[in-house]
């Protein structure tokens, strides 16, 4: 197959072991070489057999990211869009599971005329297809296409052997390898090792990719030395090993990397000019984020704050938010389960309560504890999502008298479903899932309303997903009681938040799109910033 040629493609691979951050280092770098003035897009391959993320386990996962297509898409592609600030889309996020059922359908359509279906070359065809896609679909100078999981794996096999394939599809000219490896230190021999990362890079050699630049994940800086041996033994140019250091803050990460002179070795190995980077503005944020002293605690509720990458988007929202404000968000991590009946003990030293969304049953009496706590005591209070649902059904069971108001993803046969889901059950075959509403959405904000006040605009688009709406029979009797619908779908159909007046709440918000998906450092989500805002007031 060919590949157009005015792209250029860098490929980043893992060694030693996962968990390194190589989707921090594509986005870095896709940030630095977006400062040169170069259109950069972001890709992930991730060697799992399922189909996309959206169905995956966020104890095993974290996050599932929305992109504005409505892709349900691997958490790093929120760091690629927060760091290149890009819109990506469904192309930008691939499993081998999508790339096995392509080659599948396509058998059994005839594709390809009962030869023998393989590895080499129709899975790989597949797989190369899925860069051009991305490439072309962003029209992109440049794609970084990042593979997920560590080389050597079984699975990852068949994406190495196709972006070795592309270099000589596009000529070595247009393509570079990057390898992310381990240096550790070892604190009983009080010194770093280079071993770990040789053998990764000969693990990938023996796959048929000489790497051209090393980015070494390492906790402590390197001496010349060890990147005078590094280099020697892979056969990689001194300068092209780069020292990844741990850093306090991901937003640090590209000026570090900028330092290591990372995007000009790129530029140099593709052919590409060298431009002065407009960093500016990202190096005065990060500057200013060194700081500053003040200090805020948020309670954020939730149901998998076990593993707090389940809501990284949340996290990092809330630190742009702080960065514009002058304030650090400390983040009190509470666990819907243990809130039943003892909401106090938990909320009453945080300045504001954000329940986040979630999915299932379970933890849902505590998320409605919190936002009982949070309505009664007039703290500020911020629900996304599943967060916006049981403060809805918390408003039902407590103010309207309604105490078996419940909602249809918690129990399909309640008798009083204030949400119900968005297409009807009874309409679908057996077995079928409920639809799920995905990506960027029109949403129309009330006149004089709060959140009307906050964006500066009559008309937004945010994204969302979920399964579930505010059941239109109830809505009348909601706004009987105070709820101010501030945000309807284009058509009115659909309630997408809601908020109490003044004259019950200072300021207490519910929204069914998730505003974290498009803050960015350089550009905060304004109901965000603007809940953070009223915390630091009160």
């Amino acid at each position: 197959m060919s590949i157009n040629t005015g792209t250029k493609y860098i490929f980043m691979t893992g060694g030693v072991c996962s968990g390194l951050g190589k989707g921090i280092t594509a986005a870095s770098l896709g940030r630095l070489l977006k400062a040169r003035g170069y259109k950069v897009t972001i890709q992930k391959f991730d060697p799992y057999i399922n189909m996309h993320p959206g169905l995956l386990s966020p104890y095993q996962h974290g996050e599932v990211y929305v992109t504005e297509d409505g892709a349900e898409v691997d958490l790093d592609l929120g760091h690629y869009e927060r760091f290149v600030d890009e819109n990506l889309g469904v192309n930008n996020s691939v499993s081998a599971g999508k790339i096995y059922w392509e080659v599948l359908n396509k058998e059994r359509k005839g594709a390809y005329k009962g030869a023998t279906v393989q590895i080499i070359p129709h899975i790989t065809d597949v797989i190369k297809e899925r860069v051009c896609t991305a490439s072309k679909d962003a029209q992109s100078d440049i794609i970084i296409s990042e593979i997920g999981g560590t080389v050597g794996d079984i699975e990852s096999l068949p994406f190495i052997e196709a972006i070795r394939q592309i270099s000589q599809d596009k000529g070595l000219a247009n393509v570079m390898y990057v390898h992310v490896a381990l240096v550790p230190y070892l604190s009983f021999a009080d010194e770093m090792k280079t071993k770990p990362a040789q053998n990764a890079v000969k693990d990938l050699m023996a796959l048929g990719i000489k790497p051209d630049a090393i980015v070494c994940r390492t906790e402590r800086p390197m001496a010349d030395e060890m990147r005078k041996k590094l280099a020697m033994f892979c056969n990689v140019p001194q300068d092209c090993i780069i020292e990844n250091l741990d850093a306090k803050s991901l937003y640090e990460i590209p000026l570090l990397l900028e330092d290591e002179n990372f995007a000009d070795i790129v530029c140099a190995r593709l052919g590409l000019e060298n431009r002065t980077p407009d960093l500016a503005e990202w190096r005065d944020i990060v500057n200013h984020e060194k700081q500053i002293t003040d200090e805020i605690t948020i309670g954020l509720v939730g149901k998998y704050t076990e593993l707090r990458d389940a809501y990284i988007s949340v996290v990092e929202a809330l630190k742009h938010a702080g960065i514009a404000l002058n304030v650090n968000v400390k983040i009190k991590w509470i666990n819907a389960r243990e809130l039943n009946g003892n909401a106090a003990k938990h909320l009453s030293d945080v300045s504001g309560i954000l329940l986040p969304d979630g999915y299932g049953k379970d933890g849902v009496d505590g998320l409605i504890s919190a936002a009982n706590y949070a309505r009664e005591n007039k703290i500020p209070f911020l629900g996304i999502g599943m967060g916006m649902q049981c403060a809805l059904l918390e408003f039902a069971r407590s103010v309207m008298g309604i105490a078996d108001a419940e909602s249809a993803e918690d129990n399909p046969e309640a008798t009083t479903p204030i949400f119900e889901y968005l297409d009807r059950q009874a309409d679908k075959g057996a077995g079928e899932k409920p639809a799920m509403r995905l990506g960027a959405h029109h949403c129309k904000l009330a006149p004089e309303s709060l959140l009307e006040t906050i964006y500066g605009e009559s008309q937004i688009y945010e994204r969302f997903r979920h399964l579930c709406k505010l059941n239109n029979m109830y809505r009348a009797e909601f706004t009987k009681h105070g709820i101010v619908e501030a945000a309807l779908s284009h058509d009115e159909k659909n309630v997408e938040a809601i908020e109490l007046p003044a004259e019950m709440h200072p300021w207490f918000i519910g929204v069914q799109f998730r505003p974290e998906f498009k803050s960015r450092i350089t550009r905060p989500s304004p109901l965000i910033k603007a809940f953070l805002g009223m915390c630091l007031n009160d």
